[in-house]
């Protein structure tokens, strides 16, 4: 089993908590996504997939992904999504509109972000966030 460690930024949300960023690469882009250990599934901002993905798949079902809640999604599959050293070839996703959570890390001075790391990645990948070392561990067979 290989180990793959990738580094996590601590971002402070005003004494209101914290979140960890992890630098991501989509389409070419090197991008921040939020890593969530409650989210249950990963997804990626609805603007951010409308721009570069042509086909998308509309749906209307509530999706249990996040603390955001939405009626309509889109569904896609990006080619490569690279976190750290992993590379994830036709990663089926869903877009949610994440306009909000950027607004609001605009306000405190800190990056957007294009996705949110969830559930499914995490448990996949056997993942282990270290807060000491800023880390994590992914475990890839």
């Amino acid at each position: 089993m290989r180990t793959i460690a990738v580094p996590l930024t601590l971002i402070n949300l005003q004494d209101d908590g914290f979140h960890l960023l992890v630098e991501i690469v989509v389409f070419g882009q090197k991008l921040f996504a939020v890593v969530d250990t409650g989210a249950s599934r990963s997804v990626f901002d609805k603007t951010f997939i409308q721009t570069h993905v042509k086909e998308l798949e509309h749906t209307e079902e509530a999706h249990a992904t996040t603390l955001f809640t939405t009626s309509s999604t889109l569904q896609a599959s990006i080619p490569k999504l690279k976190i750290g050293s992993l590379i994830l070839r036709d990663y089926e996703t869903v877009a949610l509109d994440l306009e909000a959570v950027n607004q609001a890390y605009e306000g405190l001075g800190h990056p957007p972000i294009s996705a949110i790391i969830g559930g499914d990645l995490l448990l996949k990948f056997h993942a282990i966030i270290n807060y000491k070392k800023m880390k994590m561990f992914l475990y890839k067979e």
